[in-house]
């Protein structure tokens, strides 16, 4: 039996690394809701991850320790421990859990616990399956991390390469717990239950009924390939899931002729890793397709463009060498008729010929004039495209921070609410509105963003000055990771400069307190740069505000200027007195 176990292990740890090739490029975020514009019969479908928080240990010490495994509200009897014990090399996992309700309690899409460690950048890792006998399970399991948090999930099945939302436990640090540094809280994405119910087709009752003779093994391969055809598998990754689909008649056949649980399992267990495997190349290859539809549609409309505007300047082209031609042909029949005629005639042809020179130049005046009106048109539609980007954009900063549109650009607003009290660090909600900032900073790469900070008037000028600098590089420090263009960002600290509102009053104050980005570029029909003079731009250049989620106050916007990164966080304190004669440090 201990072979048995260890035989599968090794081949799911060999499953895990080929799907993180393929896992990077998922991302787990594009749209809850279903297309149905692709090609085929059979619909997309997309979902939006959903996010959770716990605590995590670095396991780095030598030896064990124990951490608690403590029910969430979704099933709070569940109770059990785990002990961690590092090794050189990684580290050993021995979890014992009770009072475990059937999985399918959860709902019919699910067949199974798994085990997961999440490390502190939120990636989730697989340990293995938790099989649930009289409400108890346990796993004995390794790892090669060193820092991670431990939860267990709900899951169609064993072989899943990302936790779903229903979590049932989660690692609780003991106090004796030994770890190399303090518990960090962590947050980690979920995939939503919608991912695993019916979508396309009603679930089959062959995979959810309720039937205890038949091996769970076999109820989770049938799952997995339920699921990975409602993905679309059959179109994306039709290999795969004819490996899948293989494997699993494979496994009926060997459960209708009775071989045992141990050859069915095999063959089952197999079938799910195809399965999912399947149903995550289906993910990246949508996302593929619908890059490569975007990026050939943008292509066309400019291929279109380009003949367009060369189409109207062959045409112009052809019609003044016509009009030479016509006027070469209209002089030579002059001339000639000039020759034979009497003084009279060539004091008429003279006339005729000021009347054409006239005609012929109110005919080039009006060629000109619908050149003109066609370059015209060409500009008006360029802006337009540019004004409805910036009104795009605008829309989009607007759902996770309060922006407004100015002369200098569009200008997002981070009230002081979103740091640490006199510090340069950032909030979790901070970080995660800034994540969908970059998010959406990322799909216009030709713009720039100027990030500036601002204090209050209370402290030092010094101190508020270095505190403005080190949150604004916090900022850019933050969206970089995110993969906002570096180099598209510069920073400038203001300090007490340019407030917004009255110092006088706590209120004004911490309106004053604040950091806005300045986001600008010609593909929003805003040109890059940076005001000198330590200027600020006038208040009538503004245009109409639009009401954000986030509440906040309009502030005038500063210059911008380049500023080294990297800045080190202040040190003063928050809160206490400073003797006479020195400064306060400003609550921030």
């Amino acid at each position: 039996m201990k072979g048995f176990v260890k035989f599968w292990f090794k081949q799911f740890a060999l499953f895990c690394m080929s799907v993180a090739l393929v896992l990077p490029s998922w991302g787990l975020a594009i749209a809850q809701e279903q297309d149905t514009g692709n090609s085929g019969n059979e619909p997309i479908y997309h979902f939006k991850s959903v996010s959770r928080s716990t605590q995590s240990v670095d396991y780095r010490h030598r030896g064990s320790t124990k951490v608690d495994i403590r029910g969430t509200d979704l099933m709070p009897e569940a109770r059990g421990d785990a002990k961690v014990e590092g090794r050189p090399g990684g580290v050993k996992i021995d979890v014992d859990l009770g009072h475990l309700k059937p999985a399918n309690s959860l709902g019919l899409a699910y067949l199974t616990y798994v085990l997961w460690a999440i490390t502190p950048e939120g990636r989730a890792h697989n340990l293995g399956e938790l099989i649930v006998k009289d409400g108890k399970t346990s796993l004995h399991t390794t790892t090669d991390l060193q820092a991670f948090a431990l939860i267990v999930t709900a899951e169609p099945y064993f072989a899943v390469t990302e936790p779903d939302e229903l979590v049932v436990a989660q690692n609780v640090i003991r106090t004796d717990t030994k770890g190399g540094i303090e518990p960090v809280d962590v947050q980690y994405t979920l995939l939503p239950r919608s991912a695993y119910e019916g979508q396309v087709s009603q679930i089959p009752e062959p995979i959810y009924g309720i039937n205890d003779k038949i091996p769970l093994d076999l109820l989770e391969a049938r799952n997995a390939v339920r699921i990975a055809k409602d993905a679309n598998a059959s179109q994306y990754a039709p290999d795969a899931l004819a490996k899948a689909q293989r494997l699993l008649d494979q496994a009926e056949d060997y459960y209708r002729r009775k071989q045992g649980v141990g050859p069915i399992g095999t063959v089952a267990r197999e079938a799910c890793q195809a399965a999912e495997s399947a149903r995550v190349m289906t993910i990246q290859r949508e996302q593929e397709e619908e890059a490569a539809k975007q990026r050939r549609e943008q292509e066309e409309r400019t291929a279109a463009a380009e003949a367009s505007a060369q189409a109207q300047q062959q045409a112009a082209a052809q019609a003044q060498a016509q009009a030479e031609q016509e006027a070469a042909q209209r002089a030579q029949a002059d001339a000639q008729r000039q020759a034979a005629e009497q003084a009279q005639e060539q004091a008429e042809q003279a006339r005729q010929q000021a009347e054409q020179a006239r005609q012929q130049a109110e005919l080039a005046q009006q060629q000109a004039q619908q050149q003109a009106q066609q370059a015209e048109q060409a500009r008006q539609q360029a802006e337009a495209e540019k004004a409805q980007m910036r009104a795009r954009l605008l829309t989009q900063l607007n759902q996770v921070l309060q922006t407004r549109d100015t002369a200098r650009g569009l200008i997002v607003n981070m009230p002081d609410v979103l740091f640490d009290l006199g510090k340069a660090d950032l909030k979790p909600t901070a970080r995660e509105r800034l994540a969908k900032v970059a998010g959406i900073l990322i799909a216009y790469p030709d713009i720039h963003v100027q990030i500036d900070g601002y204090t209050d008037s209370t402290g030092s000028l010094e101190f508020n000055e270095r505190l403005s600098q080190e949150r604004a590089d916090s900022v850019r420090s933050y969206l970089a990771r995110q993969g906002v263009n570096s180099g598209t960002m510069t920073t400038q600290g203001f300090g007490p400069s340019d407030p917004i509102a009255s110092n006088d009053t706590p209120s004004g104050r911490q309106q004053n307190r604040r950091v806005e980005l300045v986001v600008s570029g010609s593909a929003i029909g805003q040109v890059t740069g940076t005001q000198s003079g330590g200027s600020t731009s006038p208040s009538g250049a503004d245009q109409q505000p639009v009401q954000a989620s986030q509440p906040g106050n309009n502030t005038t916007p500063a210059q911008t200027s380049p500023v080294p990164q990297n800045n080190p966080q202040p040190t003063m304190p928050e809160s206490n007195p400073a003797p006479a004669g020195q400064n306060t440090p400003p609550q921030r």
